[in-house]
């Protein structure tokens, strides 16, 4: 049976909800998948401790649901971290920031004892590239980041009209084979002006679930 991509995220979604305990502070992530997750929360309202959301366009879907939202300055840790992302490997290395919340989702995913994320098949990859690379910058650095982001071989585009929730901008690079992500997750981040890329390769996902027209693939 063929499943469509929203359905098969819907599938994604919910096969992590079996990592839920009772009383637990969630990490929530941003995007399509994750809203199917967050859809299938409303019967976790009043079991879970409470979120912390990478996004406000999340923060406001948990809130609809009545589940308290907590800032991460006020914990010491979180037990788990729910994601989605636009390419995976088999390594469960992924680009994210296709929805300009990269530098939060990279902070909760380092403040998470587990990171779980959730894709459809048409995300796997081999090699990490075909979707371009979000970077978040300083505004008054891009065009300087831009430069130096080429001269790493790719073709970066400014994504005009986009303001993060940080108030900075996205530069999407295109054009990239990445060989070597926990390489090129250093390399990009020691530029100057950059705030965070959108590599997640030295802290990658603990745990890839991938919805398949046959099931749930875990790596």
């Amino acid at each position: 049976m063929a499943f469509s991509a929203s359905e098969k995220k819907q599938r994604a979604a919910a096969a992590a909800l079996q990592y839920l305990r009772e009383g637990m502070l969630l990490g929530v992530g941003t995007g399509s998948t994750v809203n199917a997750f967050i859809e299938q929360l409303q019967p976790w309202r009043g079991r879970l401790r409470g979120a912390i959301s990478s996004s406000e366009a999340s923060s406001r879907r948990l809130a609809e649901l009545g589940i308290p939202l907590f800032d991460l300055n006020d914990v010491d840790e979180l037990e788990l971290y729910v994601d989605g992302a636009d390419e995976a490997t088999h390594r469960r290395m992924l680009i994210k920031g296709g929805g300009a919340a990269l530098t939060r989702e990279k902070i909760i995913a380092s403040a998470s004892h587990r990171f779980v994320c959730i894709v459809d098949d048409s995300k796997l990859v081999d090699t990490l590239g075909r979707f371009p690379l979000p970077v978040e910058v300083i505004p008054m650095a891009r065009a300087q980041v831009a430069r130096r982001l080429a001269v790493l071989g790719g073709r970066p585009v400014w994504r005009e009209g986009v303001v993060t929730d940080n108030g900075n901008h996205v530069l999407d690079v295109h054009d990239l084979r990445i060989e070597d992500p926990v390489g090129m997750e250093a390399a990009i981040n020691q530029i100057t002006g950059v705030v965070t890329v959108g590599l997640f390769a030295a802290r990658p996902a603990d745990l890839l679930l991938v919805a398949r027209n046959e099931g749930i693939e875990q790596f």
